[in-house]
């Protein structure tokens, strides 16, 4: 059975050397809308975490908001450090179009006595999270570089970033009581983003073994 939270990255082949170069700046909007939204959904996390411990059972409003928040959050780190050109909506709804993509699947019920503890249960995810986080930021440094020069990141430093993203963004899943189990590294192995062209007969993309594709869960966030 695939993790309830799910990460889908696509490959950019090409990038602008020019938007690389002044990504940060150009970041700024969208950072900022992610600060104003992230006041918002600690709220909504903390009604939530209340919610659970008493009923066992996350409010679905309130699930939705905060899985939007993450959705944007994992786009808007995306697209800072250079995983995709394409500017993020300044919504968390879900996009099958975009190149950054997350799933969610709500439990029916949840443990009161997790949810509870769940702070401390979530030492061992903050710590690696935070060495991850390093990781992200030394990748999106090498990212930039090469970018700028070449005009396109090489595969297996984007696959690096995104597990790191990917990552990043289940274990925020995993704070937000969003889920109740550890986030794995990555996904089961199933299609990934360069072999779905080559099985329905397309144009071939390189294999990206770092990031794979998994299904979509039929209840969303």
């Amino acid at each position: 059975m695939s993790y309830p939270v799910t990460f889908e990255a696509d490959y950019p082949e090409r990038q602008s050397r020019v938007t690389a170069f002044f990504r940060l700046l150009l970041a700024i909007p969208i950072l900022l809308w992610v600060y104003v939204y992230a006041i918002a959904a600690s709220i909504a996390v903390v009604i939530a975490w209340f919610a659970v411990v008493i009923t066992g059972r996350y409010p679905p409003g309130l699930y939705d908001f905060v899985a939007g928040y993450t959705r944007l959050l994992a786009r808007a780190t995306g697209y800072t450090v250079l995983l995709t050109d394409a500017y993020p909506p300044f919504n968390g709804s879900d996009d099958p179009n975009y190149p950054i993509r997350m799933q969610f699947t709500r439990l029916p019920e949840y443990s009161r006595l997790k949810a509870f503890f769940r702070i401390i249960l979530a030492i061992p995810i903050i710590i690696a999270r935070y060495a991850i986080g390093i990781l992200l930021e030394l990748g999106a440094i090498a990212a930039w570089v090469t970018v700028v020069i070449l005009g396109r990141m090489p595969e297996g430093l984007w696959e690096v970033m995104v597990l790191a993203n990917s990552y990043t963004a289940r274990s925020d899943a995993y704070l937000f009581l969003l889920t109740e189990t550890y986030p794995p590294f990555s996904d089961e192995p199933t299609l990934s983003a360069g072999n779905r062209d080559q099985l329905t007969g397309g144009p071939s993309q390189p294999d990206l073994r770092g990031q794979q594709l998994t299904d979509r869960p039929t209840q969303q966030g």
